[in-house]
C-alpha cells in the first residue's frame, strides 16, 4: 500500500507541476497557444482555462490525500 501511494504521489507531483506551468500568467501562458488567448480577452475567461483550473484543483486534492495517507501509513506502520 505504501508503494502504491508513493507512486501515485510522484505522478501527481509531476502532473501538478506541468498543470501549474500551463496556466496563464500576467503576460499569457502556454494555454494561450491553443486558442485560449483570443476568447479570454473577449469574455474574461475561456473554457480551456476553466477546465485547466478544475483539473489542477483535482490533482492538487489527489496529491494532498496521498501525502496525508502516506504519512499516516508510515506513522502507524500499516
Amino acid at each position: 500500500m505504501t508503494l502504491a501511494l508513493s507512486i501515485v504521489l510522484v505522478i501527481a507531483s509531476v502532473l501538478l507541476i506541468v498543470l501549474v506551468l500551463l496556466h496563464k500568467g500576467k503576460g499569457g501562458g502556454l494555454s494561450s497557444m491553443f486558442g485560449g488567448g483570443v476568447s479570454s480577452q473577449l469574455s474574461g475567461s475561456s473554457i480551456a482555462e476553466k477546465n485547466l483550473d478544475r483539473i489542477t484543483i483535482g490533482v492538487g486534492i489527489l496529491w494532498f490525500v496521498c501525502a496525508i495517507g502516506l504519512g499516516l501509513l508510515l506513522k502507524f506502520n500499516l
